[in-house]
C-alpha cells in the first residue's frame, strides 16, 4: 500500500474570492477611479488654500477700512 501525499491548501474566503474576481474585472475601472479621486482631493485642496487666502485679503482690506474711519 502506497502512502497517499495529502497536500493543504488555503481555502480562500468569500471576500478573497470576491476581490479576485473584482481585480480582474474592475481593474481599469478601479484605477480610473482612484485617479480621479486624487485629482478631486488635490482640487479641493486648492480651493481650501484659495479661500484661506482670499479671507486673509478680507481681513486685511476690513482692518484698513475700519482705521480709516
Amino acid at each position: 500500500m502506497q502512502a497517499a501525499h495529502i497536500r493543504a491548501h488555503a481555502i480562500p474566503s468569500v471576500t478573497d474570492a470576491l476581490k479576485a474576481v473584482e481585480s480582474v474585472l474592475l481593474a481599469r475601472g478601479h484605477r480610473t477611479a482612484r485617479r480621479n479621486a486624487w485629482t478631486s482631493v488635490l482640487e479641493d485642496r486648492r480651493h481650501a488654500k484659495d479661500r484661506v487666502e482670499a479671507q486673509h485679503v478680507l481681513e486685511a482690506v476690513a482692518g484698513r477700512a475700519s482705521r480709516a474711519t
